[in-house]
Formats: C-alpha cells, structure tokens, sequence
C-alpha cells in the first residue's frame, strides 16, 4: 500500500446498478483496489399511477418540487420535460449531493439542498422549509419508499403529492463468480447505498454465503442499524460521495 494506491489489494463489491458504477469502480481502482461489481438493484422507469399522472398535471400550481434521489432527477425531470417547460415559478430541491449535481446537470441553476448532509432529514432542516404553510409540494420518487418527508411537510401545513417514477428491483445477477472470490478471500468489503440493497444482496448470494468476515460499507447509519447488516463482520459508515468511500476503505485497509 502506497499514498498513491491507499486500497492496493483491497478487494471491494459495488452493487448499484451496473451504469451508476463506472465511475465508482474506476475512482477505486485508480486507488488499487480489485473492484467485483455485483448490480443488487436495478432502476427501472413505469408507466405512471394515475395519482402520479395527476400530480405532474399540477406541477405549474405546485411551489416547490423535490426529488428524493439523482433516479428520481434523471427519470422526474425526463416526464415534466416531455408534457412542456419546466415552470419557472416551481423552485427545485435534491436530498443530497449527488441529486443537486444531478439537478444542475438538467439545466437548473438554483437547487435548494443541505450544506451537509444527503437524507430527508438535512434538507428538511433547510431553512426554505421552515414555512411551507398553505404551499402545494410534489416528491419525486420511487415506488414506495419513507414516508418522514411527506408526513413532516404535512405537519407544517404543506400539501404533498407523490410523482412515482421508477420502481427498484432485485436484478437475476449471478453470483458465481463472487462466491468463488469470497472463497479465495478476494473479498473485504460490499458497499451498498440503501438497506434494500443489502437485502437483495444477501438473497441473490443465497444463505451459504459466509460474509462474517467483510465489512459493510454504506453511506448511512441507518442502513448500518438494519438487521440485515448484522450478516457482515461489521459496518462501516462513509458518507455520501466517491471520496467519502475511498477514505473509508483506506481506514479500513489500515485495520490489521
């Protein structure tokens, strides 16, 4: 291991789905790791609910629009486009950083999101939030999902509507050849975004698998406390970003 390959012989699985890992495995390679990826989930557009046609109907009467993840920026911001102009009176929100960058990449030049921080709660604690009182709200999201931000907008007397514009599902990846690394001991690490990632991860390596001695690495200390988790040797939060990740795996590279 040297300063210039902190993760020389650091064996790490990324699980997002295959396109979202490019630049990930490419980041962690460049630092020496053996990258296995290993899709957990897939992201796939539907056909919107007729509570979500609905929703997007209203977007020009909304004051405010949030998307919950770059997913729901890429596929949300795809729909509104294709039924006219965005309207310029509808101001925009990410949760997170990756979702703001994902934002301004559509062309926005104004995206509220947290300073710090990359969950619902951050960007709720955003000071544009503080009185929404009487103002229409669209989420977009996913199929199903955390209820916090619609409850918590709610609360403060906001009007929420959801736009569901994907639906996540657990990919027929075939684990063969990542048993067969974690046999040989290739395997330290599996870094997952979400607890249904982690869950899928389990069910396609199937209950053989002996992953006590990897470690976990998420971006969220509430996806280290799922009972899931409890599969691996331990948990290890990073935080959001490729350079959060790469510092914690070069801590734990450091761990004997």
């Amino acid at each position: 291991m040297t300063a210039a390959r902190p993760l020389a012989g650091l064996g790490v699985v990324l699980t997002r789905p295959r396109a979202q890992c490019e630049a990930i495995a490419a980041a962690l390679e460049a630092a020496g790791a053996r990258v296995i990826v290993f899709p957990a989930l897939d992201i796939v557009p539907i056909a919107l609910s007729p509570d979500s046609r609905a929703a997007l109907a209203s977007l020009s009467a909304a004051s405010l629009a949030i998307f919950v993840s770059a997913n729901a920026a890429e596929h949300g911001v795809a729909l509104a486009r294709a039924a006219g102009a965005w309207p310029a009176a509808v101001a925009v929100a990410g949760v997170g950083a990756a979702t703001a960058a994902a934002l301004r990449e559509a062309g926005f030049a104004r995206v509220i999101a947290p300073a710090t921080g990359f969950d619902s709660e951050s960007l709720l604690a955003c000071p544009e939030f503080n009185d929404v009182k009487g103002k229409r709200i669209l989420v977009f999201r996913g199929v199903g999902g955390r209820e916090h931000m619609r409850t918590t907008l709610e609360a403060r007397g906001a009007t929420v509507a959801y736009v569901e514009c994907y639906r996540r599902e657990r990919p027929a990846s075939d684990p063969a050849g990542l048993l067969a690394a974690l046999d040989r001991g290739e395997v330290d690490a599996v870094h997952a975004m979400s607890a249904e990632t982690v869950d899928n991860f389990l069910a396609l390596t199937g209950p053989a698998a002996r992953w006590s001695q990897v470690a976990l690495v998420v971006p969220h200390p509430a996806i280290a406390r799922q009972p899931a988790a409890a599969a691996f040797g331990r948990a290890v939060v990073s935080g959001q970003g490729i350079p959060n990740l790469v510092d914690a795996l070069t801590r734990l590279r450091k761990v004997p």
